[in-house]
């Protein structure tokens, strides 16, 4: 077997290379606007409620209004694809369920879909937030219901990412979604999710925006606009009675795809856009909380939740009136625009690169067959795209995050450090510098 070089005694960061920005996604990051954030949320705002069993046939309030004037949107934007877009709603009738739902409910989700330029590249990247809004009471569908943080915010970061991204040209496709019945118990994003897994679609990554766009800890008044939050499952949902005797063995329950996505989006985001932090949660979700990327997680999706550092409960899920001075409700004077915007570049950054990249390696391996202190890993090419080389990456197992990058164009390398002490994945790299997701090694057979 032939290994790329690597000397026993050199440093070891000899060997770390960063991949390059790539300047069509700079450009993209370049191109968020707080004006145009600012506009999509006084506009959801505007319909006065969007609550799920609100209105769906008034022209100007209601569920219904909204999600047109999302599809609307995504409409106008297609018109940059050169035919790639196809925009559509989801719909499907939802019966009363005796807890969240009490009537009938048409739920409908506007989608987005940008068709990837190569089409026996099957890989999407989906991106999402939802659409509905309350106050107090769940049950509450008629009062005002602003929704402007919760989650006009998200929305307004999958409208924004629409208007720029539907003019380029990626091998892979990605889905612009906007979720109805969240606060009902994510009734709209099971209904995507459940298509997907049912028609054996290759999502790859889900980012859910949920609550992007406050500064503001409701307590304390402390501000925080440069951390963002990435929650995560480290132990897969799906299937894990079958996987965890193989996940003991190797050490990787702080690896599972979903964590690898969120570090993921961490390096590229503080790699593309300025003044953020990406703080990796080792969650799900907030504590005894969901929210859409959940239905995505629980047929097997990568797929993480991304929020503000700080959520003000003065501002979320409450009925708008001023008590002792104090304004709640879910008002669009509570929204941070400069922050949104860095949120926002976040997801576009993170999805950019996703699209443009190569797919995977495939067959990624360890070899076992001798005790040593050095580790041998070797991988087939990608299925789609042209690699410019791969890059191993290397962690100490109570590294929250990967610590070296090193670079070969081989198809196999042997590094002088032990399986015992480190976690190790592999990932194709373009001449673009676009990096595909990492994949932990199995074992050799």
């Amino acid at each position: 077997m032939k290994y790329s070089l690597f000397l026993l005694f050199a440093p070891f960061f000899i060997y770390s290379q960063v991949p390059p920005k790539d300047d069509e996604v700079k450009k993209y990051v370049s191109e968020v606007n707080s004006d145009s954030l600012k506009s999509y949320i006084n506009k959801l705002v505007g319909f006065h409620t969007r609550h799920t069993l609100s209105s769906t046939d008034d022209k100007s309030k209601g569920i219904g209004a909204a999600r047109n004037w999302v599809l609307k949107k995504f409409k106008d934007y297609s018109k940059n694809s050169n035919g790639r877009m196809e925009v559509y709603m989801q719909q499907q009738d939802i019966q009363a369920d005796g807890k969240r739902v009490d009537q009938v409910t048409s739920l409908g989700n506007p989608i987005a879909y940008l068709k990837g330029t190569d089409p026996n590249d099957k890989r999407i990247f989906l991106i999402s937030a939802h659409l509905d809004s309350r106050v107090t009471n769940i049950m509450d569908r008629s009062s005002f219901a602003p929704g402007a943080n919760d989650d006009g915010s998200g929305v307004s970061a999958v409208i924004e990412a629409t208007r720029i991204l539907s003019k380029s040209s990626f091998p892979a496709s990605v889905i612009f979604v906007t979720f109805s019945g969240e606060e009902q118990s994510l009734l709209g994003s099971k209904l995507l999710a459940e298509k997907a897994k049912n028609e054996n679609m290759q999502i790859e990554a889900v980012l859910n925006n949920d609550m992007i766009g406050n500064n503001k800890a409701g307590e304390t008044g402390e501000i925080n606009d440069h951390v963002l939050r990435v929650f995560s499952e480290g132990i897969p949902y799906m299937d894990l009675d079958k996987k965890a005797m193989s996940i003991r063995n190797i050490g990787l329950e702080n690896d599972g795809d979903s964590r690898q996505l969120a570090r993921y989006i961490k390096e590229i985001a503080e790699k593309y856009v300025d003044k953020i932090e990406v703080k990796l949660i080792y969650r799900n979700d907030r504590f005894l909380r969901g929210g859409d990327h959940s239905s995505f997680v629980n047929y097997g999706f990568p797929s993480v939740r991304l929020t503000e550092y700080y959520e003000n409960y003065d501002h979320q899920h409450q009925d708008v009136r001023t008590e002792k001075n104090i304004k709640y409700g879910d008002l669009p004077e509570f929204i941070d625009y400069n922050y949104l915007k860095k949120n926002v570049a976040v997801n576009i950054a993170a999805l950019a690169n996703l699209a443009k990249s190569t797919s995977k390696p495939e067959r990624v391996e360890i070899e076992v067959k001798e005790l040593t202190n050095s580790t041998v890993l070797h991988w087939e090419k990608p299925k789609f795209g042209t690699v410019a080389g791969y890059y191993v990456l290397v962690r100490e197992t109570d590294s929250p995050t990967w610590q070296k990058k090193i670079f070969t164009t081989e198809l196999s390398i042997k590094i002088p450090l032990s399986k015992d002490n480190y976690i190790f994945a592999v990932q194709a790299v373009n001449q673009s510098g676009n990096l595909s997701l990492p994949v932990i090694p199995s074992i050799a057979k």
